[in-house]
């Protein structure tokens, strides 16, 4: 089973994909971590959005070869990708389809308010999920970003509410 993990910045998609592993045996991919270790070190002030997307698509290809060992050892995969646009959850549920594997998403539509404060508090403190800074610039960029999944997207999705 591939669980993807939908939510706009600070709606806590890395703790809840951190209580579905518990529940399922399965493995995280938190895309915040690899972009921390393989990539943040690399990147110069001038290099935008596009320098993130073009890395990721590329860690991307990477887990999906994982994933792919990892459903012939019958084990879950966790997505904790953002998967802020409809596009890239279309990506992996194509992929799933192709493969013959079961696809499960988990929607957390968390309000603005407290995925704010959230973030605030994640950027002071810098606990378990901390991976980067993220300031309210860009915490504002993802309002705008972000597409929330479709009533067919969530036909048979699990809603996570405050």
């Amino acid at each position: 089973m591939i669980h993807l993990i939908v939510g706009n910045t600070g709606s806590g998609k890395t703790t809840y994909a951190a209580e579905l592993k518990q529940k399922t045996k399965g493995i995280v991919f938190s895309i915040d971590k690899w972009n921390n270790t393989l990539f943040l070190a690399d990147k110069k002030p001038e290099d935008g959005l596009d320098w993130f997307l073009e890395r990721i698509e590329r860690a991307e290809r990477i887990m999906m070869n994982l994933i792919e060992q990892l459903e012939a050892a019958n084990t879950d995969s966790i997505l904790d990708l953002g998967l802020s646009k409809f596009k890239h959850r279309e990506k992996f549920g194509t992929f799933a389809s192709d493969k013959g594997y079961e696809v499960q998403l988990h929607f957390l539509d968390i309000s603005k308010e407290t995925r704010l404060s959230r973030v605030l508090q994640r950027n002071e403190e810098k606990g378990a999920t901390f991976e980067f800074e993220v300031s309210t610039e860009n915490f504002d960029f993802m309002e705008d970003w972000f597409e929330r999944p479709s009533k067919t997207e969530m036909k048979d999705g699990i809603l996570i509410t405050e």
